[in-house]
């Protein structure tokens, strides 16, 4: 949409075929025409945890700012903004689980206060004349009208939950569940594991050797298995891995050894039933 609006050239970061970005030709693509590099944290498509923090400093050091979709990461990894040294992080309730249509967008401060609102209503003015509007300080000059409280609260909540469980209880059982779910996957004839990252979080996509993602999909949801299937909303990332798509398995906290002995149950059932 920049690129439309106000002539940005894109320029993206290529990736290799185990779904990792090359730095070497990151660094290729910044100089001081740079003004914004925008990444995510963790592929949603292939669970990839990218280097960001290396990301964030070698862009700062040709004056860019940096965004990072904290959307995939928010849950599995510890997020430490001042760390990371980011000017913005963004990430989505609901993959916190939480209530959809909600998230959160940190900003340094100093970058927040140079910057102009972008809706207007009540709570974002200071003072409101015919003549002149100011607006009021952080972070009510962003907050136009009455918010969501209801989800806000809902939000905490979810945070505080996952909290309790502990970041790094969640990461340890997680990385157990994908290390299973591989080996389990890695079993079946036919069957190829898209993204094989030396960090990622996890999810397995995956694709079976003469089915339609979508057919796999379908008869798994009959079983009362649920995977994504498709693009992912990242067609240019299935060009590049010359794919129309994959079938993806995302495990969390809430799921068990078992679950995944019921996914290569039924991927076994989807293989005698279409080819």
């Amino acid at each position: 949409m920049l690129c439309e609006e106000k002539g940005c050239v894109l320029k993206v970061i290529p990736i290799n075929d185990a779904g990792e970005l090359l730095m070497d030709e990151y660094e290729k693509l910044l100089s001081e025409r740079t003004k914004f590099v925008s990444v995510v944290h963790v592929s949603n498509a292939l669970g990839t945890i990218n280097p960001v923090k290396d990301i964030i400093t070698k862009a700062h050091a040709v004056g860019a700012k940096v965004l990072i979709d904290g959307a995939q990461a928010s849950s599995h990894l510890t997020l430490d903004v001042q760390d990371l040294d980011t000017d913005f992080y963004v990430l989505s309730a609901h993959k916190l689980y939480g209530p959809t249509g909600m998230g959160v967008l940190y900003g340094k401060k100093e970058i927040l206060d140079a910057m102009p609102p972008y809706r207007g209503g009540g709570e974002m003015i200071k003072e409101v004349t015919f003549e002149k509007t100011t607006y009021n300080e952080l972070p009510y000059k962003f907050e136009a009208g009455t918010p969501n409280i209801a989800d806000v609260v809902a939000v905490k909540n979810a945070l505080d939950y996952i909290g309790e469980l502990g970041k790094e209880n969640i990461a340890a059982y997680e990385n157990e569940l994908l290390q299973y779910g591989t080996e389990a996957l890695g079993e079946i004839d036919g069957l190829r594991i898209i993204g094989q990252a030396k960090e990622k979080v996890s999810v397995i996509s995956f694709v079976v050797d003469g089915i339609h993602p979508q057919d796999i999909g379908v008869i798994l949801d009959q079983q009362g298995v649920a995977v994504r299937t498709g693009h992912h909303c990242t067609q240019p990332l299935m060009k590049r891995l010359g794919l129309v798509g994959t079938s993806r398995a995302s495990f969390a906290v809430y799921n068990t050894k078992e679950e995944i002995d019921k996914l290569v149950t039924g991927i076994r059932k989807v293989q005698k039933m279409m080819l």
